[in-house]
């Protein structure tokens, strides 16, 4: 079933009311007397996504149980951390949009930008603490971690342009996959689920993660439209995501110097990244990461497949299937 982009409203029906609630919630979270602040997490809270995060996390708790105050906290505590990840990570690309909008760094200057990611990181903290939510303050630092790893490694790789298949799946999990499976895990966590339901809900998050990271890859080989970020950007920056691994490990020896020389020392020039994306496409990389991604969406529908169905499991469903055609 292909979703369209208004699906997100068909995916939140089992919990509207508490996603409704979540909102002032989250604004709750995000006060402060610091005036500067406020106005940039008021910039923060109008331009927010779609949410994924805390409506996987409502999703996973609803379908084990009744969704309960602690819910709604580890619903804020996902969100806040994703989006102090996500100001932190525009200051590190350089990147002045986000989702059509300036970015926090394009309009407050770096500076700013990576106090607020703090001030949301400890606000994120501080939600699980008042709350005495120990055991999610666990899971959440430890996605955390990943995360922070994930992002170090993949600098690490960008300047050695040595990355294996086996890497890029390490990086990914641990760039994207690890807080989205903190988010199902604490759905479960929050109403109290016992460790082996946490842990198949972790797994799903695992793979639904794996599978949105690398749709994500391969926007950056597909023409520019309505993505929010420009074709051969991941080139421009030197990452080697899975459709240029793929291509590097099975072509000529000549053909492998001729796509790391445009890597290292072409990567800004339009053209000749162009070249290399059309060179990755006719080589088979978007068409087996296709397939990956395909096999991890499978992973995570046989996962939803061992618990009853329900109009929650089936939200989830619709969730996976939306992860993957998605058009930005």
């Amino acid at each position: 079933m292909s979703l369209k982009r208004s699906s997100i409203s068909i995916i939140k029906s089992p919990i509207e009311k508490e996603m409704k609630q979540f909102d002032s919630y989250f604004k709750e979270s995000m006060k402060t007397k610091v005036r500067l602040l406020d106005i940039i997490n008021n910039y923060i809270i109008k331009r927010k996504g779609k949410e994924v995060r805390p409506i996987l996390t409502f999703l996973s708790a609803k379908l084990l149980g009744e969704i309960q105050e602690s819910t709604y906290t580890a619903a804020a505590l996902t969100q806040l951390l994703h989006t102090a990840t996500l100001i932190h990570d525009d200051v590190v690309d350089e990147a002045y949009e986000r989702r059509g909008f300036f970015s926090i760094n394009a309009l407050w200057k770096s500076k700013a930008a990576v106090l607020v990611g703090d001030f949301l990181l400890s606000k994120g903290l501080l939600v699980a603490l008042e709350n005495k939510e120990y055991e999610q303050l666990q899971v959440v630092s430890d996605a955390v971690r990943e995360m922070s790893e994930g992002e170090l490694l993949q600098l690490e790789k960008s300047r050695k342009l040595d990355i294996t298949e086996e890497v890029y799946f390490d990086i990914i999990y641990k760039k994207t996959a690890s807080l989205i499976a903190s988010c199902t895990q604490l759905g479960a966590l929050s109403v109290g689920a016992n460790l082996e339901q946490q842990e198949k809900l972790k797994k799903f998050g695992e793979y639904l993660g794996v599978a949105f990271q690398m749709k994500d890859d391969l926007f950056d080989y597909e023409k520019q439209g309505n993505i929010g970020k420009p074709t051969g950007n991941d080139i421009k920056e030197k990452k080697l995501t899975l459709p240029l691994i793929y291509v590097l490990r099975n072509v000529s020896e000549k053909e492998r110097k001729w796509a790391l020389k445009i890597i290292r020392k072409h990567n800004k020039n339009s053209d000749k990244v162009n070249e290399l994306i059309q060179f990755v496409k006719e080589k088979g990389g978007i068409d087996y990461t296709r397939d990956k991604m395909l096999e991890y969406k499978q992973k995570s529908l046989e996962i939803l497949s061992e618990f009853p169905e329900s109009e929650t499991n089936k939200s989830l469903q619709e969730l996976v299937e939306y992860t993957i055609s998605r058009t930005k």
